[in-house]
């Protein structure tokens, strides 16, 4: 978008011309939904707690007394001036493990995202630019992968491994989320090899590899960028639930998931080993999803008004 020169009796005034870019019109956009920017602060101060958890944890999370000193008896307090949220079976902090839980399921929501963006782009890309037999074979191992229920086969992945761990949560998440992303990446490659920019950068003799690199898949990045975010929110959530079974993070990790598992004993006697771990993955997941769904509705042109 531009603006011509306005010339009148020898002096002349360049009106200010403001270039359009999508970004910042949806940076506009996004600042008027409440429901996101709501999002994206709880977002921000999750990330802001998980880079500042050794600095915001008043105790730490390791740290149990009971094994510390060898005691057999269980070791359970209240809250407290000095235990806010009162402290576990084996002494621990509670609110420290939480803190510290908040670095360890961004850490698997950003890996497990990285793992299913290098397989989701890289086949959805092949696949939606070459078609045909590459098409066909790459949509049927994405169909292949879609028609097993998320949880089952994360659980099914991870039963694989003899000693599971939180290495082992990355890779299985990675491997069950990146069929999603790739079926995104496919479709827009789709619609966008057919412009007239791709022609014309075939004509000039590009490479495949440079017209999908610099042409094809930036422009797919508003897709992605909102698929990714909600994905964070899912891998989040697939965590816990493989923690609370035992198969994903193991003790002493301070895992809300572990936390969960931890505090099932007591949901009756003491719920509030449950509740606050609980309400840590309830917050996230709820800001992680608005701001998600926020930026699909500035991002997404089928979605504007």
């Amino acid at each position: 978008m531009s603006v011509e020169p306005e010339i009148k009796e020898g002096n002349i005034e360049v009106e200010e011309v403001e270039t359009y870019s999508q970004w910042k019109d949806g940076w506009r956009r996004l600042r008027k939904n409440k429901m996101a920017m709501i999002g994206l602060g709880i977002t921000l101060v999750v990330i802001f707690v998980a880079i500042f958890a050794p600095l915001l944890a008043p105790h730490d999370p390791y740290y149990s007394p009971v094994m510390e000193e060898g005691r057999v008896e269980l070791s359970m307090s209240g809250p407290s001036l000095s235990y806010p949220l009162g402290t576990d079976r084996l002494g621990r902090d509670i609110l420290s493990r939480i803190i510290y839980g908040t670095r360890i399921s961004l850490i698997v929501g950003v890996i497990t995202q990285l793992i299913a963006l290098v397989i989701g782009i890289t086949l959805g890309a092949i696949a939606g630019y070459y078609g045909g037999i590459i098409d066909d074979i790459i949509s049927y191992f994405i169909n292949v992968f879609l028609a097993f229920p998320f949880l089952l086969f994360a659980i099914a992945i991870m039963a694989a491994f003899q000693d599971p761990g939180i290495e082992q949560v990355f890779l299985a998440l990675g491997l069950v989320t990146w069929p999603g992303l790739a079926r995104i990446v496919r479709g827009e490659v789709m619609s966008l090899k057919e412009e007239e920019y791709i022609e014309a950068a075939r004509s000039l003799g590009a490479k495949d590899f440079r017209i999908m690199t610099k042409h094809v898949i930036p422009n797919c990045l508003a897709p992605i960028i909102v698929t990714v975010t909600l994905g964070v929110a899912g891998a989040i959530l697939a965590e816990a639930g493989l923690s609370f079974l035992g198969i994903g993070a193991q003790p002493p990790m301070p895992s809300w998931g572990l936390m969960l598992n931890a505090g099932r004993d007591y949901l009756r006697s003491d719920p509030r080993m449950m509740w606050f771990p609980g309400l840590a993955i309830m917050i996230t997941v709820l800001g992680l999803n608005l701001f998600g769904d926020g930026l699909r509705d500035v991002l997404d042109p089928k979605m504007r008004d």
